[in-house]
């Protein structure tokens, strides 16, 4: 591991100013994904500007009947908040998915979002990775990819994104809110992280230094009824090889509205718009949520050995979306 600084911040505007001193600088969190990089060499900070005193530990209600999540609540807290319990229950159920309960009490929302791709290639610096090293090249297409990507993906990069916390809340359409030298920001979820393109490097549309305050989540009645569904390799916890987070209203057996995102598809949490538009007014039966998910999965493309996610991920949407129609009729 490479030696580095560590300075603690005592305020938000002070933490930016320590990021610009250095241009190899990172904040510091829970440190769950970024040390681990740091020990595998793909990672090689100058300076660590700890961050996890500032102000931004709470869950707050916002004026239009929202929430406000601050970005270092820890995965394990904004679980078992009872706002977020009873109103987004598919939040809930992504964080309690994503992760040991050790790993949930160090990890935070804010970091949760900025984690990076576990590709075998890209964690491996003995390996070429554009998403590492961009140009050198992504072994992954002709190699390893049996848990790569369907859609959105290039002749660039396969990688997928690892959050199921960043699937919920797509599907959630939340807003990233951040802090720069120049002021503050915010990004709306479906924004934020960039097309995977020919700079696979380039994950997000933070600007450079920016530092993440928090994630608003616009009141959504629809979200009463949501389930997070993941399918993984093994009943312990592991990455996903693909996931559902729904949301679904119901009235005299039509959707009114529904909300759907997709993980370990993509290089992004991967919104589901196609199938949403093919669901809204549609009968809520299997035949018409078996249809919506054809229409969004009409532009996924397979490697050699993932095709499979294509069947995995119709039948995950029919199986979620069929349960969450049940419940409406009880």
């Amino acid at each position: 591991m490479k030696e580095f600084g560590y300075q603690r911040a005592d305020d938000i505007s002070g933490a930016v100013a320590l990021l610009g001193t250095d241009p190899d600088a990172r904040f510091l969190g829970g440190g769950t994904n970024l040390v681990d990089l740091m020990k595998s060499g793909v990672e090689r900070p100058g300076l660590l500007v700890d961050v996890r005193r500032l102000p931004l530990d709470r869950v707050e209600p916002t004026p239009d009947g929202g929430l406000r999540i601050g970005a270092t609540v820890t995965n394990s807290d904004l679980a078992v908040h009872p706002e977020v319990r009873r109103r987004y229950p598919v939040l809930t159920q992504a964080v309690l998915a994503g992760a040991s309960g050790q790993l949930r009490n160090m990890a935070t929302v804010g970091g949760n979002l900025l984690q990076r791709t576990r590709c075998g290639y890209f964690t491996d610096v003995t390996k070429a990775c554009n998403k590492r090293e961009p140009g050198s090249g992504c072994p992954a297409i002709e190699g390893e990819h049996h848990n790569h990507a369907i859609l959105g993906a290039s002749d660039h990069c396969v990688a997928t994104h690892p959050s199921d916390m960043g699937v919920a809340l797509t599907a959630l359409d939340a807003v990233v809110t951040y802090e720069t030298a120049d002021g503050p920001g915010e990004l709306p979820l479906a924004d934020f992280y960039l097309p995977v393109g020919d700079t696979p490097h380039r994950e997000t549309a933070l600007p450079p230094g920016a530092l993440i305050t928090g994630v608003i989540v616009p009141p959504a009645p629809v979200a009463a009824r949501s389930r997070y569904r993941k399918v993984r390799e093994r009943a312990s916890y592991a990455f996903a090889i693909g996931s559902v987070a729904a949301a679904l209203d119901v009235s005299d057996g039509v959707v009114r509205e529904v909300r759907l995102a997709f993980g370990a598809v993509a290089s992004r949490p991967w919104r589901a718009r196609a199938a949403e538009r093919a669901l809204t007014g549609a009968p809520a039966d299997a035949e018409n949520f078996a249809a919506a998910a054809d229409a969004e999965l009409a532009a996924a493309r397979p490697l050699r050995d993932n095709s499979y996610k294509v069947t995995l991920m119709r039948n995950l949407v029919v199986a979620v979306l069929t349960e969450l129609a049940e419940e409406a009729t009880r």
